[in-house]
C-alpha cells in the first residue's frame, strides 16, 4: 500500500483568503474564524466547532478538560504522528501503544483489553489517512470500562463511518 504523507494542494484562492486576512486588522478571533468554525460544524452536523492553532494544541486541551494527569494511563495507536505522544506526556500521563489493523492503519479494538490497567484513563483514536477507524466499536469498549475516548480526526476530515462523520 502506498500512501503519499504529504502532498499539500494550495491554490491561489487559498493564498487569496490569508493575504485577505493578513491584511485585515483581525489576525486572530475575526469574522473569517467564525465562518470556518460555523461552515465546520455545520458539515459534521455537530452543534459547534472550535478551531484551535494545530491538532497538538486541541489534543492537549482535550486531555486537560478530561483531567488527565500524572500517573494516568492514554490508549494510543502505535502509528500515529508524533503530536499523539506529545500530547499525552505533555499531561505528564503515560502512553500506552495498541497495534493497528493492517487494512486501515487505525487502531485495532480488539487489541485494547489486553492493555487495560487501573491507570487507565483514556483512549485516543487516531482516524489515518483518511480511513475511519473502528470507533463505535470503541466506544462501546470504553463505555464498558468507565474510559474517555478522545478522536483525532485531523488527517480524515469528510471520513465517515456508518453515515457519521468522523
Amino acid at each position: 500500500m502506498h500512501i503519499p504523507l504529504a502532498r499539500p494542494e494550495v491554490l491561489e484562492p487559498d493564498i487569496e483568503a490569508v493575504v485577505s486576512v493578513l491584511r485585515s486588522s483581525q489576525l486572530s478571533q475575526g469574522p473569517v474564524l467564525r465562518a470556518f468554525e460555523d461552515a465546520l460544524a455545520a458539515y459534521l452536523n455537530v452543534s459547534y466547532a472550535v478551531a484551535v492553532n494545530s491538532g497538538t494544541s486541541a489534543l492537549q486541551i482535550a486531555l486537560r478538560a478530561l483531567e488527565i494527569q500524572e500517573g494516568d494511563e492514554v490508549i494510543l495507536p502505535s502509528l500515529s504522528f508524533m503530536a499523539v505522544t506529545n500530547a499525552v506526556l505533555a499531561s505528564r500521563a503515560t502512553p500506552v501503544y495498541v497495534d493497528v489493523a493492517p487494512g486501515t492503519l487505525n487502531m485495532d479494538p480488539e487489541q485494547i483489553e489486553p492493555l487495560l490497567s487501573s491507570r487507565t484513563k483514556a483512549i485516543i483514536v487516531v482516524h489515518s489517512f483518511g480511513y475511519a477507524a473502528q470507533i463505535e466499536k470503541i466506544i462501546a469498549f470504553a463505555r464498558r470500562h468507565g474510559l474517555f475516548v478522545i478522536e483525532d480526526a485531523c488527517e480524515a476530515i469528510g471520513g465517515e463511518l456508518n453515515g457519521r462523520k468522523v
